[in-house]
């Protein structure tokens, strides 16, 4: 009797070890997330197994050109996944086949080359947004399937969960998620 309760003793140790380790490392630090719908094609498809990293952001900040996973703002409960077009303090026009932005810190635009990751060149309606300090300006890589800023508007800082960092499945895609440079 005594052996058996020794081994349930030791059995429940190793579980509470480990939950103790892996709920922080799962709640704070990286999450999954599958992909739903076709916003993202061709970088990210259906069904696709992400995880999330939410820690590297909050020291480093978020770039232009990741991708990221936030609360939608106007419902929370839904999540999406979309690259960041725009950061705090731009200015970010788009009208054609382009988009414009000017940088916060030097007034200088630029337009975004985006031929790395996109398959085709969209063509805009005339669209112009002023970024808050808090506010960032998100794009799906399928112009033609997405709701995004475009249709929302700004996404507020609050709502972003962290940036995609690794696609698990399906294995034959398995990698890290690079930025663009533009």
């Amino acid at each position: 009797m005594e052996k058996k309760i020794l081994f349930v003793w030791e059995v429940a140790k190793i579980v509470i070890i480990s939950l103790c380790i892996v709920i922080p490392i799962r709640y704070f630090l990286f999450q999954p997330f599958f992909v739903k719908g076709m916003s993202m094609e061709p970088n990210f498809d259906d069904g696709q197994y992400l995880i999330i990293d939410e820690i590297t952001p909050r020291f480093e900040g978020y770039k232009r050109g990741e991708v990221i996973v936030f609360k939608f703002p106007q419902n929370p409960s839904l999540y999406y996944i979309k690259r960041i077009i725009g950061l705090p303090g731009e200015t970010i026009e788009l009208s054609g086949n382009k988009i414009s932005i000017v940088g916060k810190e030097n007034n200088e635009e630029f337009i975004l080359n985006e031929g790395d990751y996109l398959s085709s060149t969209p063509n805009y309606q005339n669209l112009k947004i002023d970024l808050k300090s808090n506010e960032y300006f998100v794009l799906g890589d399928n112009r033609d399937a997405s709701a995004d800023s475009r249709r929302w508007g700004t996404l507020p800082s609050k709502y972003i969960v962290g940036r995609v960092w690794l696609r698990a499945w399906p294995f034959d895609k398995f990698e890290t998620v690079d930025v663009p440079s533009y």
